[in-house]
């Protein structure tokens, strides 16, 4: 049977089914459990909105666009400088010898 903590037995809960989404409909969400361990909680699909993330956000380029204050400051600049790095190898300032990854000349 249903206690004050919204959490339904799994017997209960298949029993009373309809009750239950009855309830989470109403945007109490209803916990399930099994073997007196929470299982699953049913809740309204209107509250369990899930939005992907942008992957741009993490960026600074993100941020400004995103921004209110700062949007469309970035027109004519040109932010993505990938490709434009040159990586050091390291490994000629820390180790003598050749290196089977390089390329033969």
């Amino acid at each position: 049977m249903l206690t004050k903590s919204r959490s339904w037995k799994l017997q209960d809960a298949k029993a009373r089914f309809s009750e239950l989404v009855r309830r989470a409909k109403t945007g109490e969400p209803q916990s399930v459990t099994v073997h007196g361990k929470e299982a699953v909680v049913v809740v309204d699909p209107e509250q369990f909105n899930i939005t992907p993330k942008n992957a741009d956000r993490g960026t600074m380029k993100g941020f400004l666009e995103a921004s209110k204050k700062y949007r469309g400051m970035l027109e004519g600049i040109d932010l993505d400088r990938r490709g434009m790095t040159t990586l050091r190898d390291k490994r000629r300032e820390i180790f003598d010898g050749d290196f089977l990854d390089e390329d033969e000349t």
